[in-house]
């Protein structure tokens, strides 16, 4: 009987070990299917309000809308865009953002054309705006980003700041640096002659970049890079975050006087996986409280 008792507790444990493995096998496959094909495609739209006292009557309830690190052609198509495009239109924005990394490898990419032209099929009665991201820059690609920029009437920002009218006598402040890693960030130039009365939007490419920026007449920083690290594991967070987005992932942070917002982008980068991290479009209105 004490033979036969080792022999079921054998088959037991060796049967329990086979269904265990097969199960984290099972597991980690359905997990690795839903980082690769499910989630990466589940775009979330955040909705938020910025208040201020500085922000003048008639922009009460103007829309933008922010979008970020779309990174074509590394598992991002031209389709994937269109859909984009479409959901910023339905949302009807007055001010569309884009802070940076467009097209994964620039100088690789085949379908300049059909992207510059969703782009400029984007509708903003107040106006277009992006800046450089590192992969803008990279690849060769300052020049074919700047061309597809004009070309889809987007303001592209280097080192400086626009004034956005609605107004006759009322206006707010759009700035943008220069990408933080291949590019030239000055906030000399950027912030030079600007009111410290009127409300002041800054788009800079890494968000970690506050800390270069925080004591000049900021009122909210826009960022993306991050991609708020892709893979976001339960107690953890994320497990990998790029050079210049360290410190600040996602979501709201308040860096001295100055309000920063990290988006989590589109696309991904590197490897095409989100896990816990949806791609995400912001929606902010603007509210006074004049």
């Amino acid at each position: 009987m004490k033979i036969e008792s080792e022999k079921i507790s054998r088959r037991s444990f060796l049967k329990q070990l086979f269904k265990f493995s097969f199960g984290t096998v099972l597991l980690s496959s359905l997990g690795l299917t839903y980082a690769r094909y499910i989630e990466p495609k589940q775009l979330r739209i955040s909705r938020i309000q910025l208040q201020s006292e500085k922000i003048p009557k008639s922009f009460d309830k103007i829309k933008m809308i922010l979008f970020s690190d779309t990174h074509l052609g590394f598992n991002y198509s031209v389709e994937q865009f269109s859909n984009l495009i479409a959901s910023i239109n339905e949302a009807m924005p007055d001010i569309v953002l884009f802070t940076g990394d467009l097209i994964d490898a620039p100088n690789k990419y085949k379908e300049i054309g059909p992207v510059t032209q969703l782009l400029k099929e984007l509708r903003a009665p107040l106006g277009k705006f992006s800046i450089y991201g590192n992969h803008d820059h990279g690849g060769y690609g300052t020049e074919i980003y700047k061309m597809i920029m004009e070309e889809a009437n987007f303001e592209l920002l280097k080192n400086e700041h626009k004034k956005i009218y609605n107004k006759m006598s009322d206006f707010i402040y759009i700035s943008g640096l220069d990408d933080g890693m291949l590019g030239k960030p000055n906030p000399e130039k950027t912030f030079e002659n600007i009111d410290t009365n009127v409300f002041t939007i800054l788009l800079a490419h890494q968000p970690d970049l506050v800390e270069m920026v925080k004591d000049y007449p900021i009122d909210v920083q826009l960022s993306g890079h991050s991609h708020g690290g892709q893979i976001q594991l339960p107690f953890i967070g994320p497990i990998f975050t790029p050079s210049g987005s360290t410190n600040y992932v996602e979501g709201f942070y308040e860096v001295g006087a100055t309000q920063l917002y990290v988006n989590r982008g589109i696309g991904t980068t590197r490897v095409p996986f989100r896990f816990l991290c949806p791609p995400e479009l912001t929606i902010f209105t603007l509210r006074s409280l004049q």
